[in-house]
């Protein structure tokens, strides 16, 4: 009996020794920790990505209450579940022209400064996974509205993703001045 017990201590001392010198394979068990996982959507004809770690929810567009004394590219303030979310139109606020609502538009949800706001794209394509490593300088136009917000790409497959960093749109100064005035 002592035996017994003896070499099955041995076999946990061994389980454990191995468990400690145990290194995943990242490669087909987990992600890659430069691998990142992104919502993609178009804005007029940019097809882009955003980290989903700043999204907290896909909405529909719902009807929002103008804010008198806002710039034209803040929609106005909608009810969602009791929340005030502010709708800001990111195309018209990049473009400077109104986006159409169609039964595409969605709301991207999210928080600037714990508040909650909801920036209104044309039409979200799903989730899909990026390697930073993968990623390329972002070659848009030289009068692009999109430059000052996007500096790398993805390519997957045909398609090219721009990379948008929504911390750079969020520390605009224009963007945090909705005032009209």
């Amino acid at each position: 009996m002592n035996q017994v017990t003896n070499s099955a201590f041995a076999k946990l001392l061994e389980y454990e020794k191995r468990s400690r010198s145990f290194e995943p394979d990242l490669g087909s068990a987990g992600t890659p920790e430069n691998e990142w996982s992104g919502i993609t959507f178009s804005l007029g004809a940019a097809r882009l990505a955003c980290n989903i770690g700043r999204i907290s929810e896909i909405l529909p567009c719902p009807p929002s209450t103008p804010v008198p004394g806002a710039k034209d590219w803040i929609v106005g303030l909608a009810n969602v579940r009791g929340e005030l979310l502010t709708v800001i139109d990111l195309g018209h606020f990049l473009s400077g022209e109104r986006s159409p609502v169609t039964t595409s538009s969605r709301l991207l949800a999210t928080t600037l400064n714990k508040a909650p706001i909801g920036l209104q794209i044309d039409e979200v394509f799903g989730q899909r996974r990026f390697l930073d490593s993968d990623a390329e300088p972002a070659e848009l136009e030289e009068d692009s509205p999109l430059r000052r917000l996007v500096s790398r790409r993805h390519r997957v497959g045909t398609e090219i993703w721009h990379e948008l960093d929504l911390e750079r749109l969020f520390n605009a100064a224009e963007f945090l001045n909705g005032s009209a005035h």
